[in-house]
């Protein structure tokens, strides 16, 4: 079976999570908001690692929390957003 773009995607901020927040997120479904898994610092560190890894220029007034609900979300966020990923 073939990975697709979002899998793959969904794996690097499981990753990115586990490994730079030191937390196990156990759905691309779940609300990382509401369960106090994405804070502010822990956005400020997910904005720059989106950033720095994909490229993507991003403009404090063009995003909404709601483009952060989930790893599902973020992943649909940077796949839109990142000229990386466009080729």
């Amino acid at each position: 079976m073939v990975a697709t773009d979002n899998e793959i995607l969904h794996d690097q901020f499981r990753a990115f999570f586990s490994e730079k927040l030191s937390v196990e997120v156990s759905s691309v479904d779940t609300d990382l908001v509401q369960t106090g898994i994405l804070d502010s610092l822990a956005l400020v560190e997910l904005l720059t690692y989106i950033e720095e890894e994909f490229k993507a220029e991003i403009s404090l007034e063009d995003i909404g929390i709601e483009d952060f609900l989930s790893i599902a979300k973020i992943a649909e966020y940077v796949y839109a957003h990142s000229p990386v990923l466009k080729g």
